[in-house]
């Protein structure tokens, strides 16, 4: 397990803001996520949180703040403003969608291999003309993609075409695919939703067993239960603002926060 007495924490989100128009969704949000402790963003639909997650993975650009990631290794600090997705995946943070973005067509084994293609070095000739060191990373590819797939429950599914695989056995697919580009930060939006209590059940044991392994997690999710039961700390949003943070049993009775969920002022 990877060292939890670094001194700064993995990802450093400070003062971020981004504006759309004249609309702003994110308002000066500040949190950070710590070394293997997994996080929640939790809010109302339209408190910015999967917009916080594609400014964090460089789909969007922040109009001001920072975004700091740190290498637990290394102790080496990135600022991701800026950086193109694959770039920021490179330096070690991959992450799920809301809406499931698998290959259908393509198999198990293969969807996993695409992950890996961002820790490969095999170039288009090597590739054409099929000399050793290709071949060797090819075997790596698979071999590791195997593992992937033997933690996150598909390996005896390596061959099905990821379109006929369950709903629940999709998202943990998609889970393994992440995995496949060898990160320290793992970000799932809404990764069990429209999941029942048994794949729900699956893939909590799932998250434990990524974080017990050397990742942090930050996640986006609307099942309380699961929030309450597996997170380290939550982090409230509503308006694109951060209206409060803590522990589990911190925000339970949190009045800011459920007032934000209810639409009401709580006597």
């Amino acid at each position: 397990m990877m060292n939890k007495r670094m001194n700064k924490p993995i990802l450093n989100v400070s003062g971020l803001t981004i504006d759309f128009g004249g609309i702003r969704a994110l308002d000066h949000l500040d949190f950070d996520v710590q070394v293997t402790e997994i996080v929640a963003l939790i809010g109302p639909n339209g408190a910015g949180k999967t917009t916080l997650f594609n400014c964090l993975t460089g789909i969007y650009r922040p109009t001001d703040g920072e975004i700091l990631l740190a290498c637990p290794k290394t102790g080496q600090q990135t600022r991701l403003n800026g950086l193109k997705p694959n770039k920021i995946t490179e330096r070690g943070m991959a992450r799920t969608f809301q809406n499931i973005r698998l290959f259908s067509r393509m198999t198990v084994l293969e969807n996993v291999m695409i992950g890996r293609h961002c820790r490969t070095h095999s170039l288009i000739l090597g590739a054409i003309f099929r000399n050793r060191k290709t071949r060797e990373e090819e075997q790596e590819t698979i071999h590791k993609s195997y593992e992937i797939l033997e933690k996150v429950g598909l390996a005896g599914q390596v061959n099905e075409l990821a379109g006929n695989l369950s709903y629940g056995a999709q998202r943990r697919l998609e889970i393994g695919r992440a995995l496949a580009t060898e990160p320290f930060l793992l970000l799932l939006d809404e990764p069990a939703a429209g999941m029942n209590p048994q794949e729900t059940a699956v893939l909590v044991a799932l998250i434990r067993q990524i974080r017990d392994e050397g990742h942090a997690i930050l996640l986006i999710e609307h099942d309380m239960k699961l929030v309450m039961t597996l997170s380290d700390r939550v982090v409230v949003m509503d308006y694109g603002k951060k209206i409060a943070q803590g522990t589990p049993d911190q925000i339970r009775g949190n009045r800011d926060v459920i007032k934000a969920y209810l639409g009401e002022d709580v006597g």
